[in-house]
């Protein structure tokens, strides 16, 4: 089956449609509700697909996301389930590091990012047989060397990403024809939307990842999707995009 969906012939729908009648729930999208995702989430539902789709709420989202997300299920009837970090994690964390730890070094953000996003993940994929996510090539360059398909070793799951070779004007193209509710912060200047303290609005000529963890040099990533056929560990030291185990 990885051969048949790796085809570069076969569309989105067609994917998540096989993918729908050979795993069913087995099969997970999650979702940050980006635009990708809202892309991804209006085809499952057009096209009723059996799969579950998921999210997590870190505790720190903008007010938008969770907008969205009631969209989601009241205008599209659409069910999101909705995972959360762990309690005691999260409160250790503050409790030694601060609240807002993410400012004040790399590994303090890149430790909220496990505790609040990978580890969650971790939850979500446990059991699955598919992870389905909305990222696209050209978002960053780790995204750049993923592939449609691919297995991720330490989910012991087979990742796909439907929309990988898709542009952003595509993506944008698809929400208009399809009528397809998007957050509104994309229409104040925002290209990539995550936590609240972590994003920001951007220029018009800025890389669309410009505004996350802007205060940083180097790959522009939670941690989530440093994946391949390799480790996702979150190791973000080496800023040519490989993923270090």
């Amino acid at each position: 089956m990885e051969e048949d969906l790796a085809s570069q012939d076969i569309d989105p729908v067609e994917m998540l449609v096989r993918i729908g009648k050979h795993h069913g729930k087995s099969a997970v999208f999650t979702s940050s509700l980006g635009l990708e995702d809202m892309v991804i989430t209006d085809m499952i539902a057009r096209n009723n697909i059996d799969v579950e789709i998921a999210t997590i709420d870190t505790g720190r989202l903008p007010d938008e996301t969770y907008q969205l997300m009631e969209k989601v299920r009241l205008e599209m009837g659409v069910d999101i389930k909705v995972y959360f970090p762990e309690r005691k994690e999260v409160e250790d964390m503050i409790n030694s590091r601060g609240i807002n730890l993410f400012y004040h070094s790399i590994d303090n953000r890149h430790f909220c990012c496990n505790v609040r996003k990978v580890n969650p993940l971790k939850n979500i994929l446990r059991n699955r047989s598919v992870w389905i996510t909305g990222i696209r090539g050209e978002q960053t360059v780790a995204r750049k060397n993923s592939r449609k398909v691919e297995f991720v070793r330490d989910h012991n799951v087979l990742k796909v990403n439907p929309l990988l070779d898709w542009t952003r004007d595509e993506i944008w193209s698809y929400v208009k024809i399809h009528r397809v509710p998007y957050n509104i912060l994309f229409d104040k200047n925002y290209k990539s939307i995550g936590c609240q303290p972590c994003t920001r609005a951007v220029g018009k000529d800025e890389d669309e990842r410009s505004g996350r963890w802007w205060w940083e040099d180097g790959i522009k990533e939670c941690g989530l999707h440093l994946t391949g056929e390799v480790s996702t560990g979150l190791n973000l030291g080496n800023k040519s995009g490989g993923i270090i185990d």
